[in-house]
């Protein structure tokens, strides 16, 4: 008879029979997540943008917790984009500040419960000084966990990280060795992904959009090449933990093939 798969403690009643199913051996190194669907989720409850944005702040917590209870290794969050500054008004754009030094101050807590690491990717130092100042004091309250590592992308494009990319190779060569050398040699795929924010990560196997929206927002476009899309209806405050165990039973159904001749 075979043995009956360990169920992780913390689940709820859904989790555990949609954990049930998932082959546990088989799991995502690497999730990443576009949220979507905060302004849709408090326009239809005739509610201001800004309540969407808080309530999504549930969605994140019950993510995390359930990506690190079944053995997740990795999980990146879509939080903030470089066009932000830009395309949204001031007033919430400053919401979202306050309610990221918010979310860290209260959520570290349960970070540790859950053995989970911080870290961030993005251009930070471009970030107010005292948010700036609060995600460094999270990061070095979560930085002895040794279980899943949880990537916040704030301040985030995938363009303007291929540029910072070429920039670091640029002036690392100018540095060692002088621009001929580079020349001659030139610059391969894996110069470029040491040189990425998230040169300390595996691509993602699974990348996972909320709110129906088909695209992929300028997000991690490097490092999704091979990446398998899941994409949900259901809005991010409306996300939970269930939602990540449907996306990953998906993702187990599929056949990887990285440019290669699939099986039949």
């Amino acid at each position: 008879m075979k043995p009956r798969t360990a169920i992780p403690e913390g689940l709820d009643q859904k989790e555990r029979e949609l954990f049930l199913t998932l082959d546990p051996k088989h799991l995502p190194r690497h999730i990443a997540i576009i949220m979507d669907g905060n302004g849709r989720w408090a326009r239809g409850r005739h509610l201001p943008r800004i309540a969407g944005h808080r309530s999504g702040v549930e969605s994140v917590r019950s993510t995390c917790e359930t990506a690190a209870r079944i053995g997740i290794p990795n999980l990146t969050l879509y939080a903030f984009s470089a066009e932000n500054w830009k395309r949204r008004p001031k007033t919430e754009v400053g919401f979202l500040m306050k309610l990221l030094v918010t979310y860290l101050k209260q959520e570290v807590a349960t970070l540790n419960k859950n053995n989970i690491r911080l870290e961030y990717i993005g251009r930070k130092h471009e970030l107010p000084e005292d948010v700036q100042a609060t995600m460094a004091w999270a990061r070095e309250a979560t930085a002895r966990n040794t279980g899943m590592t949880l990537t916040l992308a704030l301040n985030y494009g995938a363009r303007s990280e291929l540029a910072d990319a070429f920039s670091a190779i640029v002036e690392s060569a100018a540095k060692n060795g002088g621009l001929e050398h580079l020349r001659r040699k030139g610059i391969d795929e894996d110069a470029i992904s040491r040189h990425l924010y998230t040169a300390h990560l595996p691509d993602p196997d699974l990348v996972i959009r909320t709110s129906g929206e088909m695209r992929l927002s300028n997000f991690l476009l490097w490092q999704l090449a091979y990446s398998e899309i899941y994409v949900t209806d259901v809005l991010w405050p409306d996300f939970r933990g269930k939602h990540l165990l449907e996306a990953i039973a998906d993702f187990q159904k599929r056949e990887r093939r990285f440019g290669g001749l699939g099986k039949t």
